[in-house]
């Protein structure tokens, strides 16, 4: 070891790294050889620079990586090797780039990891790490004892975990890099650090170059809804007046008034523009900026989303949406006015509402005293094909369900919405199925067509809902209940294709 130190100082960087690259050589041909090992691992971290030496290091590396299903035999090599070698941080860091591949499974004991050096590196020195770190974006190589992780993965990881280390300048780092990675992990930050990205949309909305205009109209808007503190409502405040004072920047004026809306002490001024805006269609200008202005100005708001929907065409899903979630109990009723007005001239857009009203009742995102005046109000003033759509929502379990259900039923005369409220049934069981299925057969035998229509949905419904038929074979053969409460409402036909469709009965 001393004799290669000796040939580094008396001949050169040259020699000694044909005389490492032999050795390593060696040691990729047998990774027995104990004194290729030996001599490598002593003699590299002594060397005052090891930078000369980046091909036996990367050879190296990509022996560790060869052999990681057998670590001991490059136990010389581990973590502390890599970390101990004088280089820069941009060759180190493409080094342990490499060797991540042969890190164990994160719950394997008292192994150490390369990652884990890579963290270590970071906490000590983020504002040099951080850029190079993200450069591993790129590499998309999945990590062996690592499901689902990839090198990519993992350094986005590193970065969010050890984010606090230097907020401001991750966020320049990550708006610098301009990829997807980076693009998800600044969007991370404005739920869970939006204070820092309070300042970077500052900083940015303020700088010469436009792309960073651009940013800071892009993420301005994502950090507002989580902007709690004075400090950082005034810096979104200031960011978003400073691109408005430029005309060459009409194109991001959407992205500032979606700003100025949701603040309280700006709305007023800039409400007016933003309506004129929102109804001429600007991108920038999202439905839940503006609708954050609802409660206190809601018929201007209101009649901008009426506008806005007409203009839309087929593709109001986005704002009908918005506006279902953003309307409060007094509200509600306005609200489903401006839905109905809507969707009767766009009735091909009521499934996509159906289905978030099915989504609400599901999740519980809504309240019952905002969905419940909500939903009535449609099924009061919408049209048939909106009333039908919320029928096959509406039977299924939970207390406001039933509600909504039974407000329909007492209203509805319809066959196609009643019909629809037939088909819906499937999604219930037990008693409730039977209630629902006779109280629909009620009302639909009061017409021939609305008959007519319930002999064909139990039918459509014994042929693929399964374990239908049988039920309903039973309660037409007299199940416990009122004798005779299906008489007169099931054809004989409709009858005889159930029974066939249940096969054998079987005593109840």
């Amino acid at each position: 070891m001393q004799a290669l130190l000796h040939l580094g100082r008396q001949q050169g960087t040259r020699q000694l790294a044909a005389r490492l690259h032999g050795l390593a050589q060696a040691l990729d041909a047998d990774p027995e050889s104990w004194w290729a090992a030996r001599l490598l691992a002593e003699t590299l971290p002594r060397l005052p620079d090891a930078t000369p030496y980046a091909g036996v290091l990367r050879l190296l590396a990509d022996l560790v990586v060869g052999h990681c299903d057998r670590p001991g035999r490059t136990a010389e090599f581990g973590p502390g090797f890599w970390t101990a070698l004088a280089l820069p941080a941009d060759l180190r860091l493409d080094l342990l780039r490499r060797l991540v591949l042969a890190d164990p499974a994160p719950d394997a004991e008292d192994v150490p990891r390369h990652l884990d050096a890579v963290a270590r590196l970071l906490a000590t020195d983020a504002t040099a790490v951080q850029p190079l770190l993200a450069r591993w974006f790129h590499d998309e190589r999945p990590l062996p004892a690592t499901p689902h992780a990839t090198v990519a993965t993992a350094a986005q990881a590193l970065l969010h975990t050890h984010r606090r280390q230097g907020l401001d300048d991750l966020t320049e780092v990550l708006l610098d890099r301009a990829h997807p990675r980076a693009d998800e992990l600044l969007a991370v930050l404005c739920e869970e650090e939006p204070s820092a990205l309070c300042r970077a949309v500052d900083r940015w909305a303020h700088d010469e170059r436009p792309e960073r205009r651009a940013a800071a109209m892009t993420y301005g808007p994502r950090a507002a809804p989580r902007a709690h503190t004075r400090a950082d409502r005034e810096l979104l405040r200031y960011a978003a007046l400073a691109i408005l004072a430029r005309p060459a920047d009409r194109a991001l004026h959407g992205g500032a008034l979606a700003v100025l809306v949701r603040d309280p002490e700006a709305r007023d001024r800039h409400l007016p523009q933003a309506l004129e805006r929102f109804t001429a269609g600007d991108p920038k200008l999202a439905p839940g900026a503006l609708l954050t202005a609802l409660t206190t100005h809601p018929e201007p708001v209101l009649g901008a989303c009426r506008a806005r929907l007409d203009r839309l065409g087929t593709d109001t899903g986005p704002l009908s949406r918005a506006l279902v979630d953003a309307t409060t109990p007094a509200l509600a009723r306005r609200v489903a006015l401006v839905l109905c007005e809507v969707l009767e001239r766009r009735p091909e857009a009521v499934g996509d509402l159906a289905t978030h009203v099915d989504e609400r009742l599901d999740d519980g995102t809504a309240a019952p005293s905002v969905l419940f005046p909500l939903v009535t109000g449609l099924l009061e003033g919408g049209p048939e094909p909106l009333r039908a759509a919320l029928a096959g929502v509406l039977a299924g379990p939970g207390a406001l369900r039933r509600e909504l259900l039974d407000f329909l039923l007492a209203h509805e005369r319809e066959p196609a919405v009643l019909d629809a409220v037939l088909h819906s049934a499937g999604r219930l069981s037990g008693p409730d199925l039977r209630v629902l299925v006779h109280r629909t057969g009620l009302l639909l035998g009061r017409t021939p067509d609305g008959a007519a229509r319930f002999d064909r949905g139990l039918v459509d419904l014994a042929r693929h809902v399964p374990g239908f038929a049988a039920q309903v074979a039973g309660w037409l053969t007299g199940e416990p209940g009122e004798p005779g409460e299906w008489a007169g409402l099931v054809g004989p036909s409709t009858r005889r294709t159930i029974e066939s469709l249940a096969g054998p009965r079987v005593p109840a």
